[in-house]
C-alpha cells in the first residue's frame, strides 16, 4: 500500500532519541530551549513557545488574550476539529465563516458578513499549507479591534509576500504531530512578538507556575569545584495562575531539532512532488488541481484534488494500493457544531468532492507514477463506460 502520509524519520531522529534518553534529563529543558531557539529564528519570530500539540497551542494562543466573556473568535468551517474546539475551551463563541474557492482557505469577504462588535479573533486556517489572505484578513482584524491568530497547523515553512509564517501575526500556532511537515512525534508552539504574551504562554504551558523545573535546576547549579551552593530559596517558585501540562519534553524537542535542520530540504522535495502531480493531471477536465496564487510559497502539506466522483476515484484507487484521504466535513456540519441556518455553501460543496493524494518526502518518483497512472487510467475506464453507455441507449 502507498501511504497517504507518512514521516520523515530516520537514524539522525534515533540517535539524537537515544542521546537524549542516557542524558538523566527527558522532560522539559535544555533541548526543548534549544529547539525553541532554533525554530523562532527559522521562522523569524522573537518567541517561540513548544509546546505538546497544535491543539495545546491555539488554547494557550486564545487564553492568553484573556478574551471577555461574549467573546466570538471567526473560524473556517473547513478545518480540523482542533481549531474550533480550542475557541469553545477558551470560553469563546465560534463563529464558522466559508472558504475561497480557489485555495479552500478562510474567505475574506465572507468575515466581513461574520464580523460584530463581540468579534475579539479572527483565526486563519493556511489549508493544505496555503498560506491565508493575510493582508487583508489583518486589516479587517484591525478595523474592528480584534486579533489574528494563524493556525498554521499545515504551513510550516510556508511564506506570504517573503515573510514566513510564524511572523506575521501577534500569536502563531504550529503542529509537530506525526504527519506534518516537521514532526516531533506529537508536538506544537507558538510564535509571538511579544514578549508579554511568551511569558504568558510559558506559565500557562506548566501548570501557572512562574519557574518551570529546568529553569529552577539551573538556578541551584555550581561551577566546578565551588565550595558553597546557592540558597536553597533559589528553588523556590509560585503559582501564579491557573495552568495546564501542555509543555513539550526534551525526547520531542531532540527529534524536532533534527527535524528542523531538515526542513528545507523536506518541503523542496514536497513542492517537487506537488509540481509533479500538477502537471501529470492538468490535462484532465474531470478534475481540478490545487491553486497556489501569487506571492506566496505554500508548505505543501497536503495535494488535495476536487472532482464529483470521489468515492468512486477512492475506491479505485484503494483496490489499486494507493491510500487517498478526505480533509475535512465541514465544522457546522458535525452534530456539535450544528446550528439552524447556517449555510456556507462553498465548503459544503467542496469537501463532497476532495480528495487527498499521497505526499511526503519519502513519497518515490517510481511511487507517485503509481499514482499518477492509477488516476488517469480511472478517468479512461469512466469515459469509456459513458461511451458504452450511451451506444447501448442509442441502440
Amino acid at each position: 500500500m502507498i501511504q497517504l502520509f507518512r514521516p520523515s524519520v530516520g537514524e539522525e531522529e534515533a540517535a539524537a532519541v537515544r542521546e537524549t534518553l542516557v542524558s538523566g534529563w527527558l522532560g522539559l529543558g535544555p533541548r526543548t530551549a534549544s529547539f525553541e531557539e532554533r525554530f523562532a529564528c527559522a521562522v523569524g519570530a522573537q518567541h517561540c513557545v513548544a509546546l505538546s500539540s497544535g491543539t495545546a497551542a491555539l488554547h494557550l494562543a486564545l487564553l492568553a488574550l484573556a478574551l471577555p466573556r461574549d467573546a466570538e473568535v471567526i473560524v473556517p468551517t473547513l478545518t480540523f476539529v482542533a481549531t474550533a474546539h480550542a475557541a469553545v475551551l477558551a470560553g469563546a463563541r465560534v463563529v464558522f465563516a466559508d472558504v475561497d474557492p480557489r485555495t479552500l482557505d478562510l474567505d475574506p469577504d465572507d468575515v466581513v458578513r461574520r464580523l460584530s462588535p463581540r468579534t475579539r479573533v479572527i483565526l486563519p486556517v493556511h489549508y493544505g499549507g496555503h498560506p491565508c489572505a493575510m493582508d487583508e484578513l489583518a486589516n479587517l482584524a484591525r478595523g474592528v479591534g480584534a486579533v489574528v491568530i494563524e493556525d498554521a497547523a499545515h504551513a510550516t515553512g510556508a511564506s506570504h509576500r517573503g515573510r514566513s509564517i510564524g511572523s506575521l501575526s501577534p500569536l502563531t500556532c504550529f503542529s509537530f504531530g506525526g504527519i506534518k511537515n516537521l514532526t516531533t512525534g506529537d508536538g506544537g508552539c507558538v510564535t509571538t512578538s511579544s514578549a508579554e504574551h511568551a511569558a504568558t504562554l510559558r506559565r500557562l504551558r506548566w501548570m501557572g507556575i512562574d519557574r518551570d523545573t529546568w529553569q529552577r535546576s539551573q538556578a541551584t547549579a555550581s561551577p566546578v569545584g565551588a565550595a558553597r551552593r546557592r540558597p536553597p530559596a533559589d528553588t523556590d517558585y509560585e503559582v501564579a495562575s491557573l495552568g495546564f501540562k501542555y509543555q513539550m519534553n526534551d525526547i520531542a524537542a531532540a527529534i524536532g531539532l533534527v527535524q528542523l535542520a531538515k526542513l528545507e530540504r523536506m518541503n523542496a522535495r514536497r513542492r517537487l512532488l506537488a509540481a509533479r502531480y500538477d502537471a501529470a493531471l492538468a490535462d484532465l477536465d474531470w478534475l481540478s488541481v490545487p491553486v497556489v496564487l501569487p506571492g506566496v510559497v505554500p508548505a505543501r502539506h497536503n495535494y488535495a484534488i476536487q472532482l464529483e466522483q470521489r468515492d468512486a476515484l477512492r475506491a479505485w484507487l484503494a483496490e489499486s494500493g494507493i491510500a487517498t484521504g478526505v480533509h475535512y466535513r465541514p465544522l457546522h456540519l458535525h452534530p456539535f457544531y450544528r446550528r439552524d441556518g447556517v449555510s456556507l455553501p462553498v465548503a459544503e460543496r467542496a469537501w463532497r468532492r476532495l480528495l487527498l493524494l499521497p505526499l511526503y518526502p519519502d513519497l518515490t518518483l517510481a511511487e507517485q507514477d503509481q499514482v499518477i497512472d492509477a488516476v488517469r487510467s480511472f478517468g479512461t475506464r469512466a469515459k469509456a463506460a459513458v461511451a458504452t453507455s450511451a451506444g447501448a441507449a442509442a441502440s
